[in-house]
C-alpha cells in the first residue's frame, strides 16, 4: 500500500470512530460535535475539490453531487446521513485508488524490463554506467541475473535468457556467439559480452516501455461515450433533483422536508464514479494482459477494433513463413555449370540485403569480389540486373524476363524460382524455398474458431509458391505475384466490402508492408523480424513472430469488451433502478450510498480480471 492510500485510510478509521461515537449514549453537543469531527475529516477535501473545479469552470463533478447532498441533509437535520455521504463516498475512493494502485503494479510488474544500469568495456575495464550513456558499437558486459541493458549482438559467451518479459514465452532461451539479444531480457546463467546495435531510445525495452505508458491517451469508442455520457448525464441529474426538491411542494402543495430528502437521496445515487474508473481499469488491464502475451497493443482502440475483426489478412514472407530462404535446386542450361550459375547469381546479389538474395550468398560460401560488379539496379517485386565484368547478368522472375522479351520454362515447382540471363541468353534457374511457421497452422484454427469470417494472404511471390502455402494453411483466399502498390489496390478492395461495423486486420513484416500497414483497420507488425518501418506503421507489434498470437490478442480484446459491457450494464441497471427507487420515497439516503459504494467497488473488482486474460 503506498504512503498516499495508507494516509487515505487512516483519515477514513478516524472519521468512522467519531462517526460510531455519535451513537452512544452521550449528551446532544457532544454528538453534534463527533459528527461535525467526522465529517470535517473526510467531508473538507471533497468540498474544497468541488470550490476548485467550480473555479475552473467544472461545475457538475461526483464532488459537486456528493456537496450539495451533504449541505441539504444538514440543512435538514440528517446530520448522521450528511455524514455517512461522505465516509461512505471516501470508502468508495479509498477502493477506486487501490485497484488503480494494484492494476499499475501489475502491469509494471508485467514489464519489468527498464534495465537499471549497463556494464561498459572501456580502456581494459568494466565501469558501470547508465543506460543511456552506453552508445551504439560499444561492448557491455552481462553477468548472470542481471537485464539486458541494450539490443545488441553476442560477441562472447553462451547463456539461457528469461525472454518472458518481452514475448510471454516462458521457456529460456540460449544463446551463443553471433546471436541477436533484445534489451529487457535476463541473463539466467553464462557471462555474455555483447555488440550494441542502437542507443538505449531505439532499444527494444525503451519502445516496449513507451508504448505501454502512451496506450491510455488513445481511447476506445466506449470510453469516449462514457467521457460524452458523464457531460450530459450529472447536469441532468443536477436538474431532475432541483425539480423533485421543489416542484412538489411548490406546485402541490406537498412537504418541502421530503421532497428536498429524495432529492438528496436522488443526487448520492446518480454519482457516475463507477463508470468514469471501472472502464478505462478494464481497458488498461486487457493491454496488460496482452503485453504479458507478446502483444504490444499502442491503445486502448485499437484493442476495442480486435474485437470488431472479421478479415485477417497476411503477408507471407516472415508473417506466415519463417522467411529464412535456402536454395533447394539450381538448374542450368546451356552448357554451364551449376556451380558457376549460383557464382552468377551470388555476385549480382553480393549489395542486396533482401532474404533470396541472402539465401543465394549463403549457398555460395564465398566472399565475392565486388570489384566484378557494377551498375546494379534493382526492380521491386521482380528482380535486379547489372554488370558482372564485362557481361550484362539478370536476375528475376517470369514477369522480369517477360519484360526483356525473353520467354522462359515453366517451371512447376513449390518455392521461388529466380531465373538467370547472361547477355540476353537463358542461363537456367535456382529454386528457394521458405518454411511455414511451426504455429501458423495453429494460428489460423484458432482465428476461424474465434468468428473470423476470412483469412487472406497477399504475396509477391509466384501464383504456385502461394497457392502451396494457402492450401496447406487452408486460407480462405490468396493473392499472389503481387507488388507493394498492388497490395495496397487488394486490401483496399476488402476494406469497402467489409461490414459497416466489422474491422479489416493486417499482419506484416517488411517495409514493403508499411503502406497496408498505415491503411488497415488493425494493422500487426511481426517485431522480430520486422522492420522499422512496419513496426512504427502498425497498431500492435508481435514480439515472438508467432502468428497464434494473434488469435490471443483478439481473445483478450473480445474479454475485455465483453467485461466492459457487462460493466456498463451492471452499473447504469443499478442506477436507474435505486434513482427511480430514491424520486419515489422507497430509497434513503443509507440505502442510496451502500448502492453507490457497493456498484463501484463491484465493478471495479469485475474489471480486474482483465489483467488475468493473458493465462
Amino acid at each position: 500500500m503506498t504512503k498516499k492510500l495508507r494516509k487515505m485510510l487512516y483519515k477514513i478509521l478516524g472519521a468512522a470512530a467519531f462517526f460510531a461515537a455519535a451513537f452512544l449514549p452521550i449528551p446532544q453537543f457532544a454528538k453534534l460535535v463527533c459528527f461535525a469531527v467526522s465529517y470535517f475529516i473526510v467531508g473538507l477535501p471533497i468540498v474544497k475539490k468541488a470550490a476548485n473545479n467550480i473555479k475552473n469552470g467544472e461545475v457538475f463533478d461526483e464532488n459537486f453531487l456528493m456537496t450539495i447532498a451533504t449541505f441539504g441533509a444538514v440543512a435538514l437535520g440528517e446530520y448522521p446521513e450528511a455524514v455517512a455521504v461522505m465516509l461512505f463516498f471516501q470508502v468508495g475512493e479509498f477502493f477506486q485508488s487501490y485497484a488503480v494502485n494494484r492494476s499499475r503494479k501489475s502491469i509494471a510488474a508485467l514489464m519489468d524490463i527498464r534495465p537499471d544500469f549497463a556494464r561498459v568495456q572501456k580502456n581494459g575495464a568494466l565501469i558501470e554506467v547508465s543506460p543511456e550513456k552506453v552508445k551504439k558499437g560499444e561492448i557491455i558486459e552481462i553477468r548472470s541475473g542481471e537485464k539486458v541493458p541494450l539490443d545488441g549482438v553476442v560477441v562472447d559467451g553462451i547463456s539461457s535468457l528469461d525472454t518472458s518479459s518481452l514475448t510471454g514465452e516462458a521457456l529460456p532461451k540460449e544463446v551463443k556467439k553471433g546471436d541477436i539479444i533484445l534489451s529487457g531480457a535476463i541473463n539466467l546463467d553464462g557471462v555474455l559480452k555483447v555488440k550494441t546495435t542502437s542507443v538505449y531510445a531505439e532499444s527494444t525495452a525503451a519502445k516496449i516501455l513507451d508504448l505501454v505508458e502512451n496506450a491510455s491517451s488513445k481511447k476506445a469508442e466506449v470510453e469516449n461515450f462514457i467521457t460524452k455520457f458523464a457531460r450530459w448525464y450529472t447536469p441532468l441529474v443536477v436538474v431532475i433533483a432541483v425539480f423533485l426538491a421543489c416542484v412538489p411542494p411548490c406546485f402541490l402543495g406537498q412537504s418541502w422536508q421530503v421532497w428536498v430528502y429524495r432529492a438528496i437521496t436522488f443526487l448520492v445515487i446518480s454519482c457516475p464514479c463507477a463508470l468514469v474508473i471501472s472502464i478505462p481499469l478494464s481497458f488498461f488491464g486487457g493491454i496488460g494482459a496482452a503485453s504479458k502475451c507478446g502483444v504490444l497493443i499502442k491503445g486502448s482502440n485499437y484493442l476495442e477494433a480486435l474485437a470488431q475483426t472479421e478479415t485477417v489478412v497476411f503477408d507471407k514472407t516472415g508473417t506466415l513463413t519463417k522467411g529464412v530462404f535456402a536454395v533447394t535446386e539450381i538448374v542450368p542450361e546451356n552448357s554451364i555449370s551449376a556451380a558457376e550459375l549460383l557464382e552468377i547469381a551470388a555476385y549480382l546479389e553480393a549489395y542486396s540485403s533482401h532474404p533470396i538474395a541472402i539465401s543465394i550468398k549463403k549457398a555460395y560460401g564465398k566472399e565475392p569480389n565486388l570489384k566484378r560488379v557494377s551498375k546494379v539496379k534493382n526492380f521491386l517485386g521482380k528482380g535486379i540486373c547489372g554488370n558482372l565484368d564485362n557481361d550484362e547478368v539478370v536476375l528475376g522472375n517470369e514477369q522480369m524476363l517477360r519484360d526483356r522479351g525473353i520467354n522462359v520454362p515453366k517451371v512447376r515447382a513449390d518455392g521461388t524460382v529466380v531465373y538467370v540471363l547472361k547477355n540476353g541468353v537463358y542461363q537456367g534457374y535456382l529454386r528457394i524455398e521458405d518454411e511455414i511457421k511451426q504455429d501458423a497452422v495453429l494460428a489460423i484454427n484458432r482465428l476461424k474458431n474465434l468468428g473470423i469470417s476470412q483469412t487472406v494472404m497477399l504475396t509477391g511471390d509466384r501464383k504456385n509458391t502461394a497457392k502451396n502455402v494457402a492450401q496447406k494453411l487452408k486460407l480462405d483466399n490468396f493473392y499472389a505475384e503481387l507488388l507493394p502498390a498492388d497490395k495496397v489496390h487488394k486490401f483496399e478492395k476488402m476494406l469497402a466490402s467489409k461490414t459497416q461495423k466489422g474491422k479489416v486486420l493486417f499482419v506484416g513484416d517488411g517495409i514493403n508492408d508499411a503502406p497496408v500497414l498505415a491503411r488497415s483497420d488493425i494493422g500487426i507488425a511481426m517485431g522480430g523480424v520486422g522492420s522499422d518501418a512496419a513496426i512504427e506503421a502498425a497498431d500492435a507489434v508481435i514480439m515472438t513472430d508467432e502468428p497464434s498470437k494473434i488469435a490471443k490478442a483478439i481473445e483478450i480484446s473480445q474479454k475485455t469488451l465483453r467485461l466492459v459491457h457487462e460493466n456498463v450494464v451492471f452499473i447504469l441497471a443499478v442506477k436507474f433502478a435505486v434513482l427511480g427507487l430514491g424520486a419515489a420515497g422507497y430509497a434513503s439516503i443509507w440505502a442510496a450510498v451502500f448502492a453507490d459504494v457497493g456498484v463501484s467497488v463491484i465493478s471495479i473488482l469485475n474489471a480486474m480480471r482483465a489483467l488475468r486474460f493473458y493465462k
